[in-house]
């Protein structure tokens, strides 16, 4: 039994095309839309003005807030004088530092007169010590206005890609200026396919891409989220959220979702890390929120809260109606631990949600069943979205089309060519198989990623995704990611990193014990994995080993990490190669 929420149900059709190709539709059709974000700025800004929109927390620890219409009339000041600086619809903005008020005055800003901007992971210019990845991503950007809170900090990152029409502003103060018409008349020429945005993929799987994200993408999307989770329109949503807004999550789905509602968003400055996730629980000590997201590390971390501290408990669960992840996959015993409490708590399991999208569709694209939802499972296409499973060798490569995926990718036609198949739908990469073949109503499973596969030296194919994440969930807590080997060997290795937080008594005899267990389940030789290293260091951002948000780059780490590779292959192994 769930605590009462409104989420919707949806039916499809299954079509099999004589090609070979599977085509899944939502039999309801997608609500009508605005045509820009900022019109529900407008809107909420007249008939809810003195509402709380963000609040985020001041330098003495308090929460400073900002209403509706306080929000839209500085961002009219913003617009103004980003206008007033020369910049149009062809000079991005680029925001190098991470989520706050100032941030969301400038996006919005920007986007309230048709100025494309760019959020950047501020690790990027923070973390990274060559500045690589903002190099290349200004690089194919050219912005002409750099925006960074806290000068100091980004200086030798602003000094290392200042061009000559690159201007710099550190505050909104710099910038606005009192609204006039030209701010009227530059919004009133947004069409829905104005951009709006430019979004840059995480790097997970190669060099960060620079998504074009328009209007309508954006508007659409909040659509198919309302048409899919009815919840979130009433009450106004109220969230506490530390998602950057460089990513799509975080910056489209969770903040789009705040506005496009009329809601509040909290400002969380944690982090599902050891060091950070205090500063989570103390936000959530003191906000009651009537959704939940957060990635999956995110939940990991909240369990011990929740089963130790009562008033905790009191406080999250008082009108929490839905727990939404992405970003991973949740593990099962996560998912059955959080079940526990919330029953023994509320007396019903609180509704945990996900689905499937990328930065590509903006992201929400298919979204499970409260009454379906599982570990792996990913639902089915929302309405507003079609799904074309296309056969692509020993897997189905999910493929989207709908008004929220990217039309191309900045400044890169070579690639926005490549990304689209002859049908106009949008090739995501990912590997999706049904729950239930028999009964399509049950919804996909994510079958791991198309590139990351490969074949042994038999030819037998190896399934990386599902792989990773056996392994991963069977060596808990001890593991924090795993890269797979094997490609063209006669068997399948590991790259580990374990999870320095959680170091088990005896780490060596640990995981021999654990790789000897693990492959006892095998299955067959694709299954089973013969020797594994453990990594003394951590992935690198500047060898793009590892993204900002966490995912591991696998083709990085075993390019990067050649020689170890090699290690796991010699014979006689040396000693740092825990065998079977």
């Amino acid at each position: 039994m769930f605590r009462p929420v409104n989420t919707a149900e949806w039916e499809v059709t299954v079509d099999h095309a004589p090609s070979g190709n599977i085509y899944v539709r939502p039999k309801a059709l997608l609500g009508p839309y605005p045509i820009k974000l900022t019109d529900k700025l407008d809107y909420w800004a007249e008939h809810a003005p003195d509402r709380t929109f963000l609040a985020e927390r001041d330098a003495s620890g308090e929460w400073r807030s900002i209403s509706y219409g306080n929000f839209r009339s500085r961002v009219r000041g913003v617009a103004q004088g980003l206008l007033d600086r020369g910049l149009n619809t062809q000079t991005p903005v680029a925001i190098l530092s991470g989520n706050s008020i100032e941030h969301a005055l400038v996006a919005y800003g920007a986007m309230y007169v048709g100025i494309p901007h760019a959020p950047l992971s501020p690790a990027y210019s923070t973390v990274s010590k060559d500045f690589a990845r903002l190099k290349q991503i200004c690089g194919v950007l050219r912005p002409s206005l750099l925006f960074a809170v806290g000068g100091s900090k980004f200086a030798p990152a602003i000094a290392a890609v200042l061009g000559g029409a690159m201007q710099v502003a550190h505050s909104t103060d710099e910038l606005a200026r009192p609204a006039t018409p030209e701010v009227d008349a530059a919004a009133a020429s947004i069409t829905r396919d104005t951009i709006a945005k430019i979004l840059f993929t995480s790097g997970s799987t190669g060099a960060p891409k620079g998504v074009i994200t328009t209007q309508r993408m954006l508007c659409s999307n909040q659509e198919m989220l309302c048409t899919a989770l009815p919840c979130l329109k009433s009450p106004p949503p109220v969230i506490c959220d530390w998602l950057p807004w460089n990513h799509v999550f975080g910056g489209n789905h969770n903040f789009g979702l705040v506005l496009y509602n009329g809601g509040t968003m909290y400002l969380d400055e944690g982090k599902p890390t050891p060091g950070l996730f205090a500063k989570t629980l103390r936000n959530l000590r003191e906000v009651a929120t009537t959704v939940y997201f957060n990635v999956p590390k995110g939940y990991e971390l909240l369990i011990p809260a929740l089963r130790d501290d009562a008033a905790f408990r009191e406080t999250f669960y008082s009108r929490l109606g839905m727990t939404f992840f992405a970003a991973a996959g949740l593990s099962q015993r996560v998912w059955d631990d959080f079940d526990e409490i919330s029953i023994a708590h509320c007396g019903a399991r609180i509704a945990m949600l996900t689905g499937l999208g990328a930065t590509e569709t903006s992201p929400f694209s298919l979204c499970v069943r409260k009454e379906l939802s599982r570990s792996g499972a990913v639902g089915l296409p929302v309405p507003g979205v079609e799904l074309k499973l296309a056969k692509v060798g020993e897997k189905w490569e999910a493929r989207l089309r709908g008004d929220n995926i990217l039309r191309g990718f900045w400044e890169q036609p070579e690639l926005t060519r490549k990304a689209f198949d002859e049908e106009g739908f949008y090739c995501m990469g990912d590997a999706l198989r049904w729950v239930d073949a028999a009964d399509p109503q049950k919804g996909l499973l994510f079958d791991g990623r198309i590139n990351e596969d490969f074949k042994l030296s038999t030819g037998t194919w190896v399934s990386v995704g599902p792989l990773r994440m056996s392994f991963i969930l069977h060596c808990a807590p001890y593991v924090r990611d795993v890269v797979i080997a094997g490609a063209n060997e006669n068997d399948v290795t590991a790259l580990v990193f374990a999870d320095q937080d959680n170091p088990p008594p005896s780490l060596l005899e640990t995981f021999k014990d654990l790789l000897e267990s693990f492959s006892a389940k095998a299955t067959g030789s694709s299954t089973r994995i013969a020797r594994l290293i453990l990594l003394q260091d951590p992935p690198s951002l500047d060898a793009s080993e590892i993204t900002d948000k966490g995912s591991i780059n696998q083709k990085a780490v075993l390019r990067h990490r050649e020689d170890l590779v090699k290690d796991l292959y010699t014979t006689p192994p040396p000693a740092h190669v825990i065998c079977l």
